[in-house]
């Protein structure tokens, strides 16, 4: 069978950069260890069919194997998360597949918005990192027309209030656990939790939904800080993160979530166990237990280990709670490429200004399927 002229070299650098070591990517293309590494010395080489194997587990195009060198693979977007545990050089293929995904999405909806003469989103940048924090949780709240606290509803009524206001700014919101839709490429929270782009025609916020829902709200305002701030980033929403921009998002996040004056006076201290607290606290923020907590830990309300114990927890059950069902397939595609860009996508596609193939390629929904998709789910 004809042999495929790769760089050795460059297989080793597929490998690694796919975080694979001999042993595993041996059994995902089923053969021996040796040949692989013998393939990767340069001892033998792989077949064509081979080849293409190896670079689709590797998840590298499959022309990169013929390259002399290989090609640089920097991160688009700064990466802000803690120092110490993380580095860029540590980035794994999932998360930059997924920035890349997102990066193409981005684009679209950059000539889109351009070509229909769409001013700047304003908000973009609009404050420093001189700003105070109560300034900003001002800003966004007058921005997004919050109602006072008792006309919230509950903490997951808030968030999809929350989602809707802010898209309806111009910023997209992408949500999602995995590389696209594949089940085997599963996204970790360990890594990030969400990440920003804050370009003035087309910001976009990331959420990692590989975390409890009841984080995904911080995670979401943290996100929206960095946007009003004009950072683009990686973040991990670290309680304990060293970085000043990231210090600013977790500030003003937790005081656009709950203000500290008024949590401190509800705030219990004579009660046998802090977590007494969470119910009623969460219920007049109209936010997460989870959140409460956060607030206590940055307040020294209550330690590392108690908060950390209960965040541990709380991640536990919600990959039992995953096992139980998820809800639908277009549902969660939309949430995945964000409403509004899949509006901008059906309108253009179901218009014939936009190939339906083309539309399912940014969207994930088959030709066939888009048009009763925009009026179930789209409301278009």
């Amino acid at each position: 069978m004809t042999q495929a002229m790769i760089n050795p070299d460059i297989l080793s650098w597929a490998r690694q950069r796919a975080g694979l070591d001999v042993h595993a990517l041996a059994r995902k293309l089923n053969v021996d260890e040796e040949k692989l590494t013998s393939w990767e010395q340069g001892g033998a080489r792989p077949t064509f069919k081979q080849a293409q194997n190896y670079a689709h587990n590797t998840h590298v195009p499959f022309g990169y194997l013929f390259l002399k060198q290989p090609p640089k693979d920097e991160l688009p977007i700064p990466d802000l998360r803690t120092v110490g545990d993380h580095s860029t050089s540590e980035i794994s293929i999932n998360l930059r597949d997924v920035i890349k995904d997102v990066l193409q999405r981005q684009l679209w909806y950059q000539e889109y918005q351009s070509e229909r003469g769409v001013d700047r989103i304003m908000v973009v940048g609009s404050v420093s990192i001189q700003t105070s924090v109560k300034t900003i949780v001002a800003d966004m709240k007058s921005h997004l027309d919050i109602k006072p606290w008792p006309d919230r509803g509950n903490w997951e009524a808030y968030a999809r209030d929350l989602i809707t206001r802010i898209e309806s700014l111009g910023i997209l919101i992408m949500r999602s656990g995995m590389v696209g839709s594949n089940s085997h490429r599963l996204l970790s929270i360990d890594e990030f939790r969400g990440f920003a782009i804050a370009d003035r025609i087309a910001p976009i916020i990331f959420i990692n939904t590989a975390d409890c829902p009841e984080a995904r709200l911080f995670t979401l305002i943290h996100e929206l800080t960095h946007i009003w701030l004009g950072e683009s980033g990686i973040s991990d929403a670290d309680p304990h993160s060293q970085r000043q921009v990231e210090q600013l998002c977790n500030a003003v996040a937790a005081e656009f979530l709950a203000p500290e004056d008024e949590f401190i006076t509800h705030w219990q201290t004579d009660t046998d166990s802090w977590k007494f607290n969470l119910p009623s606290l969460s219920s007049h923020f109209c936010v997460s237990q989870w959140v409460i907590a956060r607030r206590a830990l940055e307040l020294d309300l209550i330690t590392s280990i108690e908060y950390w114990s209960y965040v541990n927890k709380l991640l536990a059950d919600h990959k039992t709670r995953e096992k139980n069902g998820a809800p639908p397939y277009n549902r969660i595609q939309t949430s995945k490429v964000s409403k509004r860009l899949a509006q901008a996508v059906a309108s253009e596609a179901l218009s014939g200004r936009m190939l339906l193939r083309d539309a399912w390629q940014l969207i994930g929904i088959k030709p066939d399927k888009l048009s009763a998709y925009a009026r179930k789910e789209l409301n278009t």
